[in-house]
């Protein structure tokens, strides 16, 4: 849901918000969160759900945040959780200031990211109390699904810092035929088993959501479903927690 908002001026923190969604059963398990999404993404993803609403990157109105934290307070007792996602919400240098706000409201913070950032994840970390790790793809497979050069290995960075780190977390994979094979996509999971993955989610692309035309087509020699969903029980001993989304 993309939402108006007035802007407050002399708010401190500056975010640009590019919608609000007040139930997400997978945003953060186990708890009733909103999400609140910020605009702008460094990755172009040809499976991106997000990118039609995002709009074209831009800089914060002030006040945007101000709304969003008032909006916040007055539903407290609906939801015990925020999630900042987006876009890649760790693109802006105020969401440290609006994980506190939110703290001192006395919700629990989560984070979605593609870990394209690890510094500002490694500021962000004490602040959190979950992160869904967006897994795109295997060492270069990274940068050829999100056509951005040398991101996997600050993606990788960010796996590091989420695996030594008490931070609960989850890696997610979105799956569209066009990036994956059957075997890739084994790699993939093994690989992230292999470095203490405990916790991952496939989550199927939902075709006529594609920001890229191309990927709205379905793929003719695509693995069926049964294919899949024997991959996955086979993948299932080497996780804790290994969900098919989809």
């Amino acid at each position: 849901m993309v939402i108006t908002l007035t802007p407050e001026p002399g708010a401190a923190i500056h975010l640009p918000i590019a919608g609000f969604d007040a139930r997400d059963d997978h945003a953060f398990p186990g708890r009733r969160a909103v999400v609140v999404y910020l605009q702008g993404c460094p990755l172009q993803c040809g499976y991106c759900e997000t990118a039609s609403s995002m709009g074209p990157a831009r800089s914060a109105a002030a006040g945007e945040w101000h709304a969003i934290e008032g909006l916040l307070a007055a539903r407290i007792g609906e939801f015990d959780a925020v999630v900042f996602s987006g876009g890649e919400p760790s693109l802006h240098p105020d969401l440290p200031a609006a994980a506190d706000a939110c703290q001192a409201l006395g919700l629990a913070v989560g984070l979605h990211t593609a870990g394209s950032y690890p510094e500002r994840l490694e500021r962000l970390l004490p602040r959190l109390d979950w992160v869904a790790l967006d897994t795109k793809g295997r060492g270069i497979d990274f940068d050829r699904i999100s056509k951005r050069s040398g991101i996997w290995q600050r993606h990788a960075r960010s796996l590091s810092l989420l695996l030594e780190s008490e931070v609960p977390f989850e890696c997610r994979t979105t799956l569209h035929w066009r990036d994956f094979t059957l075997e890739a996509l084994e790699r993939l999971a093994m690989t992230l088993a292999d470095c203490g993955v405990r916790r991952y989610a496939i989550q199927l692309a939902r075709l006529e959501r594609c920001l890229d035309p191309a990927y709205r087509e379905p793929v003719e020699d695509a693995p069926p479903r049964e294919a899949l969903e024997a991959l996955v029980r086979r993948l299932n001993r080497h996780f804790d927690h290994l969900e098919l989304r989809g």
